[in-house]
């Protein structure tokens, strides 16, 4: 098989992402084109509601293994053309594609960084794993 060409894996979990970011970031509705132009502005992490400072109840058996925020996402990512990109046929990828880019971000790295904060043709999106 090709090396550029997607394995059947591949395309099906780029589609999931694909729908999964539409549905929840990337749908521009009339009301956000006003805002498209302001830069994203992310809450400082002491302002995100946390729930177990909030005395909810954990979970039967929860045990966390990491503190909040110790891994640390990717901020800002670097691509190479998928030309020049010499991966597995059966390498798993998280894809994302837009009406003129697509972007494709490896399972193997997500295991250790497991989320990618960036954006597509301008929107932001978040790729976690």
């Amino acid at each position: 098989m090709d090396s550029r060409r997607s394995s059947p894996v591949g395309l099906v979990l780029a589609g999931i992402v694909a729908v999964a970011a539409v549905a929840v970031i990337g749908g521009r509705l009339a009301a956000d084109e006003a805002a498209a132009d302001r830069p994203l502005e992310l809450a400082a992490p002491y302002e995100v509601y946390d729930p177990v400072s909030a005395g909810e109840p954990l979970p039967a058996g929860f045990r966390q293994l990491l503190g909040r925020d110790q891994i640390l996402p990717v901020y800002e990512p670097v691509f190479t053309e998928a030309s020049r990109v010499d991966w597995p046929d059966d390498m798993l990828v998280i894809g994302v594609a837009g009406a003129e880019e697509a972007k494709a971000y490896p399972v193997a790295h997500l295991n250790r960084r497991e989320m990618v904060i960036d954006s597509l043709e301008g929107i932001p999106i978040l790729v976690t794993w």
